[in-house]
């Protein structure tokens, strides 16, 4: 039997989200039932809803950090029981054959004969053919590999976020070695940076922020940053060459990227989250001189998703969050846009 879920969608990229029913498939041996209590509001929602990173199925429910409460599993399920806090970050199923899935890389999988590659969360097409619907609605329904524990010391609403937002700084963090002696800079303090700044700090590193302006100094240093640097004083960053080991850029301005590259330590490694919408060229003089490592990072597999969810916990780390109801999320959107949001929106599905 099917289940009836309430939710939020947009039908183009520019009409605003109505609420409507959708259904949720018949819960099969492996699956796990969750009834969502919180799901975040992430940019890369917004570029998908308003078609700004390709073609879209519309009508289109977004949400990839989504956080809830087990309500019924399948015979066979074997790692959570009805009431289990659970989380479901940004795909929903992969192949699990490939050598990205064998190697817990579940988001670079590149398919079988029966599934073209990763599932994701929303805009997707799942294994019976279907779009996906993602986390702006009342429940969801999704195999027990692709599901993450979230554990009890974490609130739902301040867990939601770390599904996207969380693991896309962890993964980049611990890949290239952040932790004690080393200094690390985080480019860009919003919905992505004020988690990579507590992880860092957390870490062991000395962390840095590099912010346009200074209006966020006081909760950097509250997150555990050592110094935040503005780019709109004059020579902030050419005072920062050769200093840090690591820098994570949240940002998709690509303008400064030279002066970012120079500001890295010999071998050091500028890891880049953020997509431009637009190509752009580069002198490689920054990396070649010097040995730099220019990187990209998207998020992570099940295996460092859980891993980073229990070292949240561990540490006591969180999103700062402002909870809204379905009928803001349109209006939402143009705040995240205009960077108005400290730190990430989180839609409260009871209000639906």
């Amino acid at each position: 039997m099917t289940t009836t879920a309430i939710a939020y969608a947009t039908s183009s990229p520019t009409t605003p989200f109505e609420r409507i029913e959708i259904e949720r498939r018949e819960l099969g041996p492996k699956d796990v039932l969750i009834d969502i209590q919180f799901a975040g509001i992430c940019h890369s929602d917004i570029h998908t809803a308003r078609g700004e990173w390709g073609e879209v199925n519309y009508p289109l429910v977004p949400g990839h950090e989504i956080a809830g409460v087990v309500r019924e599993v399948g015979s066979a399920v074997g790692k959570y029981a009805p009431g289990d806090h659970a989380g479901v970050g940004c795909f929903v199923d992969s192949c699990g054959e490939c050598e990205q899935c064998r190697d817990h890389h579940e988001q670079f999988c590149t398919g079988n004969e029966t599934l073209r590659g990763t599932v994701w969360t929303y805009d997707g097409t799942g294994r019976d053919g279907q779009p996906t619907h993602g986390g702006y609605s009342t429940s969801i329904v999704v195999n027990e590999d692709y599901v993450c524990r979230i554990p009890d010391e974490i609130p739902l609403d301040q867990a939601a976020p770390l599904l996207c937002a969380g693991i896309t700084m962890y993964s980049p963090l611990r890949r290239w070695g952040a932790g004690p002696g080393t200094k690390v800079a985080i480019i860009g303090m919003g919905g992505l940076g004020h988690m990579g700044v507590q992880i860092a700090a957390a870490m062991g590193a000395e962390v840095h922020v590099i912010s346009q302006t200074r209006s966020k100094e006081e909760d950097a240093r509250r997150f555990g940053a050592t110094a935040l640097h503005a780019t709109s004083e004059p020579g902030a960053l050419k005072k920062l060459r050769g200093t840090f080991d690591l820098m994570i850029s949240t940002i998709s301005d690509t303008t400064d990227l030279g002066s970012y590259l120079r500001a890295l330590k010999p071998r050091g490694v500028l890891a880049n989250v953020g997509l431009p919408e637009h190509g752009f060229e580069m002198h490689l003089g920054p990396l070649v001189n010097g040995s730099r490592v220019l990187a990209g990072s998207q998020i992570g597999g099940i295996k460092e998703t859980q891993e980073m969810l229990d070292f949240c916990a561990t540490h006591g780390l969180a999103a700062q969050v402002e909870v809204i109801g379905g009928e803001d999320i349109t209006a939402a959107y143009d705040r995240v846009v205009g960077s108005e949001v400290r730190y990430r929106y989180v839609i409260d599905t009871s209000t639906f």
